[in-house]
């Protein structure tokens, strides 16, 4: 996690500082909308990449993602400790199967 902190601050401090040229700097300057969009593009990327069965591939979009979802973190002001939580939360749970819901098709 401390890379993915690392990560995160320098975000954060890329916000803060609003550098001109920063590519972080832009997407903050676009909005939620911008920044929404490159969080899909890059799960949809990530998904074909994985599909394709390419590890390197596969490997860059994960990353990719992450940055991307740090920045959508970041503009709404969720920390990684609020995942952190939530993950706890979740493991917790673990060995729960969830019961699936089935449709009636007849109806």
């Amino acid at each position: 996690m401390d890379l993915i902190r690392n990560d995160y601050q320098t975000i954060l401090d890329r916000k803060e500082a609003n550098e001109e040229g920063s590519y972080t700097c832009y997407l903050f300057s676009q909005g939620i909308d911008k920044i929404l969009k490159k969080v899909g593009e890059e799960s949809t990327e990530m998904v074909i990449a994985a599909k394709n069965g390419v590890k390197e591939e596969t490997v860059g979009e994960i990353c990719d993602l992450i940055y991307h979802t740090l920045v959508m973190m970041v503009n709404e002001g969720i920390s990684i400790e609020d995942v952190e939580a939530e993950l706890l939360k979740r493991a917790e749970k673990t060995g729960n199967l969830k019961k699936f819901h089935q449709v009636d098709k007849n109806s």
